[in-house]
């Protein structure tokens, strides 16, 4: 009786009477829902904006890098220009030796210049931080404006001078002789009439050819070899009555000169009568010459002037004790001393031609100081 009961019990309870167990129930998984097709689509739209977002990928990191960079060399611009007006404004405003008048009030200016330095650094990143929450491309932006509004104002005649005085400032006592040198050679080419400089232009058009080739096969300056045969034969070829012949007036010139010439021509023999040759001659001593000086401009035009005459420049200089072209003058009694300024004014004056097609004169409304931003080729690099 007992065993039938407890298998009637099992069997309706449900119970494995061998485990003692009651197994769970299996439920059937639902199928997730699926969404919308709309939501199917904005959930593909924004994955790809993602994906596609500068600011989440390399890309957004490389443009970000190259717009600080932008950003970093204007400010530089902007602090080169500012250091050198400023500089050089005061350094002509308090040009002297005096300790109340100019001593003190250029190290009060240069104090003020650091504390203008730092107002500008900290209102800059102020200011940045707040332009970039609105747009980083602002930030750059205003840079290149300030950096090409600066560098426009610095164009102008005003800042050639502040410039000037600047240069001096750093080069001291080298730059102020070499000021000095520039003065005489605009004093000259302010000496010169403009009816016969023209004149001049006019003959030199016909040798262009022959001087801008020989020119740019030596590295130098064009304007100098037009002032060296405007100088030496006023573009007439002669032969003259110390030597000298073709347009250039070549002498001795060394053999290596003459090889540099022929290498460069390409001819196995010179003739100082052909105009072409004369200049590659020409071009050749006075680069051999510069490098012997140094690339001192004043003493290699002098050395060329002097040529190999008893034992050239540079064996005058060494038995006078003299170290440049100031020093040497006074030994030079019976040699043009001012050979080198009569050349680079005429160098100026064919740069002022080539810049402005005419000849401009000197002492008329601000010319001066255009001319003198211009610059002396070889000398001074235009502004």
């Amino acid at each position: 009786m007992d065993k039938i009961i407890k298998t009637t019990n099992s069997e309706s309870t449900g119970i494995d009477a061998s485990v003692g167990i009651k197994p769970k129930p299996r439920r059937k998984r639902k199928p997730a829902a699926r969404p919308a097709e709309g939501v199917q689509s904005v959930q593909r739209g924004s994955r790809r904006k993602f994906e596609k977002n500068p600011h989440n990928s390399q890309y957004g990191y490389k443009q970000k890098f190259m717009l600080v960079c932008i950003e970093l060399f204007c400010l530089g611009v902007i602090a080169v220009l500012a250091i050198m007006v400023l500089l050089g404004y005061s350094a002509n405003r308090f040009s002297g030796t005096s300790f109340l008048n100019h001593l003190l009030p250029f190290a009060v200016t240069v104090l003020i210049l650091i504390f203008i330095s730092t107002v500008f650094l900290v209102g800059w990143w102020k200011l940045r931080y707040y332009l970039q929450s609105h747009s980083r491309f602002l930030t750059p932006l205003l840079s290149i404006s300030l950096a090409l509004t600066l560098t426009w104002l610095a164009v102008n005649d005003q800042f050639t001078l502040a410039y000037g005085s600047f240069r001096t400032l750093v080069g001291g006592k080298e730059e102020a002789g070499r000021m000095t040198i520039a003065h005489q050679v605009y004093a000259a080419y302010r000496r010169q009439n403009n009816a016969q400089l023209q004149v001049m232009v006019d003959r030199a058009q016909q040798y262009r050819q022959a001087i801008e080739s020989a020119a740019r096969a030596f590295n130098i300056d064009a304007h100098l070899l037009y002032g060296i045969a405007a100088t030496e034969s006023s573009f007439i070829p002669r032969t003259s009555s110390d030597g000298g012949r073709g347009l250039f007036q070549i002498t001795r010139v060394p053999d290596i000169v003459v090889n540099q010439a022929r290498q460069r021509l390409g001819a196995e023999k010179i003739s100082l009568d052909n105009p072409y040759h004369n200049a590659f001659v020409a071009a050749a001593t006075f680069k051999h010459y510069l490098a012997e000086m140094k690339n001192d401009l004043f003493l290699g035009l002098l050395a060329y002037n002097i040529g190999p005459a008893n034992g050239g420049l540079r064996f005058i200089m060494q038995q006078y004790g003299a170290t440049d072209f100031t020093t040497i003058q006074p030994y030079l009694q019976t040699l043009p001393r001012d050979y080198p300024i009569r050349v680079l004014s005429y160098s100026l004056a064919f740069r002022i031609w080539e810049k402005e097609g005419r000849l401009l004169a000197y002492e008329e409304a601000n010319n001066a100081v255009y001319i003198q931003r211009i610059g002396i080729p070889g000398l001074q690099a235009r502004l």
